[in-house]
């Protein structure tokens, strides 16, 4: 062992063998081969195949103008290089820079440079190909590593996306250009915020107006009978698929001239407020500057509504039942201006029927339906006595059965869109398979009672096997929102409710108290706080409340019309106004 190495540790020893591999001679059986330098843009010689990308953000004449300047410039930079050969020029008009998703031209230039066609792009600036720094970057280090790689001459820059240095400038450019277009977009918000604060609305072209000098919506009476036509055969009952086919049929013209009609066309004009004199301005807004995806305003930014705000085609009140009858027929119906029915005395007063597929009403009109019949005057009920019995039960309590497993339970599992009662339940009612769904939302509970399923608030709650009814589950999304709201409950989370059958006469009911809701979570199961200290005589006291009156008479059922001041155009009047519209287009046509 060389007596430098003596004494080392292993550790040293394999570094000091390491570097000593650093300082020996350069072998003289090595060859090198030089590598083929690096040539500038413009120092290569070889045939390059080029396009031009233009892109402007606005259809105003000044950027027209900009576009035909830009493009006569690049050609005759292309004409000065003998081995440059101009392929094709994208452009890309009216478009923003923050996304790539609806530049189609930019989109079909990449996959003509991943398949060959392209070794160089020549545009006027970073913030001209892309104002959005992943897209920048990520776009230009692609290109780069194809097989045949494709560089980017950034004009305004003097920047090559090839040249050894470009990245850390173009990361630099690309971000100063994704701020200029934050800071532009936050000065767009802050102009619509100051313009809608002094009710000053932006008003795009809308079928049934013009804009005056001033900007003001003036009606346009060629274009207002196809809105109203509209909005007619909506309140008769046309389903928007069958207003589309019928303007079309017409040859009624769009705002945009088109004679072809969707049912997505004739529904936002039924669902725009400024048919009815109105505007609600930022119904939408756009949170992020780099998608431009535009979401509902959920009190998320100010909303400016103002009523009578210019001249009306349609009246307010035939508006307002269409946008009933549209969020109504999501749900399979469409009902002109249904009316809440409540119970009028006996063991269900001030109980409200669901309708299952109205989805308009909300839970004022249902706490005001129930107190429309005033306060029950049924007696009260006889106290329960405990009676000791002959079994010594000292020093036991009576339990809740809910606190142990119990298979057969009386019971009701709701969500926002579904509910299932149990089969236990179902059979405690013999054959019945149509039952109606009641609502007190001042007591919080629900009932259930058979009806016939020709009844319009039936709900078919059940099932047959094997000879045995079960629960059958049913959707819900049209009230059951609604009905989470009244018991105050979390729209997430699931509940479930255990209930009694009671007879009233020779007819069933199930009473259900939704304030001894159980709710399901992922993990647990958690039980209502009215059942602590439900023990013993306590247990007996919280039956008490259960309990209702038996009596043989029957109860009234009154109608409730949650829009008593809507006075909407009678059917009559619009069936006449259809015709007479018909005929005017058919004559035009």
């Amino acid at each position: 062992m060389d007596e430098l190495e003596a004494g080392l540790s292993p550790k040293e020893l394999e570094k000091l063998r390491k570097l000593s591999r650093y300082t020996r001679a350069v072998p003289d059986d090595l060859e090198i081969i030089t590598a083929i330098p690096q040539l500038g843009l413009y120092e290569d010689d070889n045939v390059k195949y080029v396009v031009i990308y233009v892109r402007v953000s606005t259809d105003k004449l000044e950027q027209q103008t900009s576009l035909e300047l830009q493009k006569a410039a690049y050609v005759d930079m292309v004409a000065r290089h003998p081995n440059w050969v101009l392929v094709k020029i994208y452009v890309d008009e009216g478009i923003s820079g923050t996304s790539l998703n609806h530049r189609k031209a930019f989109l079909e230039m990449i996959e003509d440079c991943k398949a060959g066609k392209i070794n160089l792009i020549i545009t006027k600036s970073v913030s001209r190909f892309a104002r959005n720094l992943l897209d920048s970057v990520g776009t230009t280090r692609m290109l780069a590593a194809l097989n045949r790689p494709v560089g980017i001459l950034f004009e305004t820059e003097a920047l090559y996306s090839l040249s050894r240095n470009a990245e850390m400038q173009l990361s630099f450019l690309s971000t100063i250009a994704q701020e200029e277009s934050r800071v532009k977009s936050e000065l767009a918000n802050i102009s619509v915020e100051q313009r809608y604060s002094r009710g000053i609305f932006l008003t795009p072209p809308l079928l049934g107006y013009d804009n005056d000098e001033y900007g003001q919506l003036i009606i346009n009476e060629a274009e207002a009978s196809t809105v109203r036509l509209i909005f007619f055969m909506c309140l008769c009952g046309y389903s928007t698929n069958a207003i589309a086919e019928q303007l079309t049929s017409l040859g009624r013209k769009t705002k945009k001239g088109n004679t072809i009609w969707s049912s997505s066309t004739v529904h936002g004009i039924l669902t725009n407020e400024k048919h009815c004199g109105d505007v609600d301005a930022r119904k939408t807004y756009t949170p992020d500057f780099l998608t431009h995806k535009a979401v509902k305003n959920r009190r998320n930014r100010n909303r400016y509504y103002k009523k009578d705000d210019h001249e009306a085609i349609i009246q307010h009140d035939d508006f307002i039942v269409v946008q009933h009858m549209l969020t109504n027929s999501k749900y399979g119906r469409q009902s002109f201006l249904p009316q809440l029915q409540v119970v009028s005395g006996g063991a269900l007063h001030g109980f409200v029927s669901v309708n299952p597929y109205w989805a308009a009403f909300i839970a004022e009109d249902y706490r005001a339906a129930s107190k429309s019949v005033g306060v029950s005057m049924s007696k009260p009920l006889r106290p329960i006595t405990i009676k000791r019995g002959s079994i010594d039960l000292r020093g036991c309590e009576v339990v809740r059965s809910q606190y142990f497993n119990v298979a057969s339970i009386t019971s009701v599992t709701l969500s926002v869109d579904r509910i299932r009662f149990s089969s236990c339940c179902v059979r405690k009612f013999g054959e019945t398979d149509h039952i109606e769904l009641l609502v007190h939302p001042e007591k919080k509970q629900l009932a259930v009672r058979p009806c016939p399923p020709e009844h319009k608030n039936a709900l078919r709650w059940a099932g047959q096997l094997d000879g045995k009814l079960y629960g059958r589950g049913f959707g819900a999304a049209a009230f059951a929102r609604t009905l989470f709201a009244l018991f105050e409950w979390e729209p997430g989370q699931k509940y479930r409710l255990r209930g009694l059958r009671h007879l009233q006469g020779k007819k069933a009911i199930a009473l259900f108290d939704a304030s001894e809701a159980e709710m399901f979570t992922s993990e647990v199961k958690i039980f209502p706080a009215a059942w602590e200290g439900s023990f013993g005589e306590g247990y007996y006291r919280h039956m008490q409340k259960q309990r209702v009156p038996s009596t043989s008479k029957p109860s009234a059922v009154m109608e409730y019309d949650t829009n008593p001041e809507l006075n909407p155009t009678s059917p009559a009047v619009l069936e006449k106004q259809i015709s007479q519209l018909m005929e005017a287009a058919n004559g035009a046509a």
